[in-house]
């Protein structure tokens, strides 16, 4: 219960901040920046090195790389359908196909299965940054006419802090080698940052504006997929083709519902798709994924 409060209060402030004007307006651009780059990282150190490596862990690693493909497939398929120009079908891809899996799955997560949970949607969101950086800006790229090099993103991953802590906390649990005692500590403690941080930054970040007919269409089509469509389908592969179950599924399917990744649609908008789209499918969407997660755990135990 103290998770969840902690989940409505931090938020609370995060739009209280924003409102009251007694923050800058990029505020939320340093908080990104330390949860990414500082708790992320220690984060992924601290949990990753403790998890016993087995081909379960196959499952929440291929969340988001099913999120993805499925909704390339999904939105360009409509997109021909319906005459879609080449800028809403890519806002859609980046904002449908890539889940908040941190800011908002972490807290969430935490308070649905504990510490222990945390484990696992550690191994869905470090892949998930890969995700982003490859398949993701090439959907971009693509989709806005863009001509940046891969190779160019490709130099940006390797050194992306979240990814080399997940590489090299992988690496101590491959080797079996203990992170020393204090040290381990003070991972947890900057760790434990993630989600007020990550909080804060979403309320302030939360813009709402008077919606039109046809953008309302694309906003129930896009959180349709992202919210509904998408955890169904990770529930339909894992739990009836694979006919797997326990917490971790529960959590694959659970991750997979959960809002639209704020990054994604940052690298949406600099690369001109649809830029007032994408903010509304975040701002929309975060506060709706926090009903639509409770309801699908809920469910997970009947279906």
């Amino acid at each position: 219960m103290s998770n969840l409060i902690l989940l409505f209060v931090c938020l609370i402030i995060g739009i209280v901040l924003k409102k009251s004007k007694i923050i800058p307006d990029n505020f939320h651009t340093s908080l990104n920046a330390f949860v990414i780059n500082i708790s992320l990282s220690a984060f992924s150190l601290y949990y990753i090195s403790k998890i016993e490596l087995n081909s379960s862990v196959i499952y929440p690693v291929l969340v988001v790389w099913i999120g993805i493909f499925a909704a390339i497939l999904f939105f360009a398929g409509l997109g021909k359908i319906f005459g879609w120009k080449s800028s809403l079908i890519g806002a859609l891809i980046m904002c449908a196909g890539f889940g908040n899996t941190s800011f908002v799955g972490i807290p969430l997560i935490q308070a649905m299965y504990g510490e222990e949970g945390l484990k696992t949607v550690m191994l869905v969101d470090q892949p998930g940054f890969v995700a982003l950086s490859t398949v993701g800006i090439l959907v971009a790229n693509f989709y806005s006419g863009s001509k940046d090099s891969l190779l160019k993103h490709l130099s940006k991953i390797l050194k992306f802090p979240p990814f080399i802590a997940f590489v090299i906390a992988l690496l101590l649990n491959i080797f079996s080698i203990e992170i020393p005692k204090d040290f381990d500590e003070v991972l947890m403690k900057l760790g434990a940052t993630t989600v007020p941080l990550a909080l804060v930054s979403v309320g302030s970040q939360m813009q709402w504006k008077k919606i039109e007919k046809k953008e309302g269409f694309h906003l129930f089509i896009g959180l349709l997929f992202k919210l509904v469509l998408l955890p169904l389908l990770i529930l339909v592969i894992y739990k009836y083709i694979f006919h797997q179950s326990g917490d971790v599924i529960d959590i694959c399917i659970l991750e997979a519902a959960m809002a639209p990744m704020i990054t994604a649609a940052i690298i949406a908008s600099a690369h001109d798709l649809e830029p007032k789209f994408c903010n509304l499918m975040v701002a929309v969407g975060i506060p709706l994924s926090i009903l639509t997660v409770g309801i699908w755990h809920l469910l997970l135990p009947f279906l």
